[in-house]
């Protein structure tokens, strides 16, 4: 953020106003204030924090509400979501035929791309992984035709498919995760940690049983193989918070309720070693218990939820969970504010998300439904307002 950013918005204001030659009392006449309100906003002494008097303000300073909140026109970042969901869904319909691109990577360094693709991922970066996903599912046609039974093809789909549910393509996404099924070959690990984006896509689908079917099946296979390798609790804890969210998402709280206990119980035994890893996988104690209130909330305990949410972010684990994972859950949580009439709260959740992770408040569809919901309400902070001028939204 520049320096000019940072200037407070009553200074803004004052300056405008100046370049314009309007005195104090001018300009309080214009905008139905006093000349005391004016001058107290100039100088920080009260807050111009409700978007419908900045646009009052901006229009008459003769500039738009985003000028006045930001000291610049809005500029579209890097990368169009839009443009580059296109272009993964291109990625996605293309079936080269063998020998297509002499110049495929090997496994390895597919391997390796696919991890800083992961990394970024993990911090929040969507327009990185945005910009690289095209070229990484090109690279895996090829080489997961050569190699069929590597890694990486399971790693890039899972990406993809994780990251199209964010961007509110469930449909697309829920076609990369079926593709990262295919490719982990029956493999009982890698077919896990593909089942864990299909039960995401599903989700998003609205298909909550078929969700959990596909959670605990693979947890099962997992108890299968657990005498071929060491089990991985971390995989199958996952799952079975994956598995309890679908089992919330149509209602079966006794179900959703277990499952998150036997989560739980993974949890306790293994916190230790299994916070996250590279593939997405951020699992312990505190992300089962903010699990937990995504479960009271897609159960409608609001009340519950946003409780077990405070209990969660209080604590140390928190502030070791993946970027993205934070972000992530605040936006889910500030839903649950909005649902109990506290769009003060649900905007400070967004705040907090953006902070962490800029893209996932300015990127997901999710926060913006739940921005433009606490610019409806008119109860709208300055920070709030300024991050719906910055993301282009606008009182409807």
């Amino acid at each position: 953020m520049s320096g000019r950013d940072e200037v407070p918005i009553g200074r803004r204001m004052a300056e405008l106003r100046a370049r314009r030659g309007m005195s104090q009392q001018v300009f309080a006449d214009r905008i139905g204030r006093s000349k005391s309100w004016v001058d107290k906003v100039e100088r920080g002494v009260r807050t111009l924090d409700r978007l419908s008097v900045i646009e009052t303000v901006a229009a008459a300073l003769g500039v738009t509400p985003t000028i006045l909140l930001t000291g610049r026109p809005r500029r579209e970042g890097v990368t169009d979501t839009d443009a580059a969901v296109e272009r993964i869904r291109a990625a996605l319909a293309r079936h080269d035929p063998p020998g297509a691109d002499a110049d495929s990577p090997t496994a390895r360094q597919l391997d390796d791309r696919a991890g800083h693709a992961w990394a970024a991922y993990r911090n929040g970066h969507h327009a990185q992984v945005l910009r690289a996903l095209p070229d990484l599912l090109a690279a895996t046609r090829h080489t997961g035709r050569a190699e069929p039974a590597a890694d990486p093809p399971v790693r890039v789909y899972r990406l993809t498919a994780q990251t199209l549910v964010k961007l509110g393509q469930p449909h697309l996404a829920w076609l990369a995760a079926d593709r990262a099924m295919t490719a982990a070959t029956g493999d009982p690990h890698r077919t896990a940690l593909a089942a864990v984006s299909l039960a995401q896509a599903l989700r998003a689908l609205h298909r909550g049983r078929l969700a959990q079917a596909a959670a605990l099946t693979a947890v099962h296979q997992l108890d299968l193989a657990a005498h071929d390798r060491p089990p991985d609790p971390g995989l199958a804890g996952t799952l079975l918070l994956e598995a309890a969210l679908a089992a919330a998402s149509y209602r079966d709280a006794a179900t959703a309720h277990d499952l998150a206990e036997r989560a739980a119980h993974l949890a306790a035994a293994h916190d230790d070693h299994h916070q996250g890893d590279g593939d997405g996988i951020a699992f312990g104690s505190a992300a089962v218990t903010l699990a937990r209130a995504l479960v009271a909330t897609q159960l409608g305990d609001h009340h519950q939820a946003v409780t077990i949410h405070r209990y969660a972010t209080s604590g140390d684990g928190w502030r070791q969970l993946p970027a993205e994972h934070r972000a992530a859950h605040l936006i889910d949580i500030a839903r649950a504010h909005l649902d109990l009439g506290d769009p003060r709260a649900a905007g400070r959740a967004l705040i907090d998300a953006d902070r962490i992770a800029p893209a996932e408040a300015r990127t997901r569809p999710a926060a913006r439904a739940a921005l433009t919901a606490i610019v409806r309400t008119g109860l709208t902070a300055a920070d709030v307002a300024r991050l719906a001028a910055t993301v282009g939204l606008t009182r409807q």
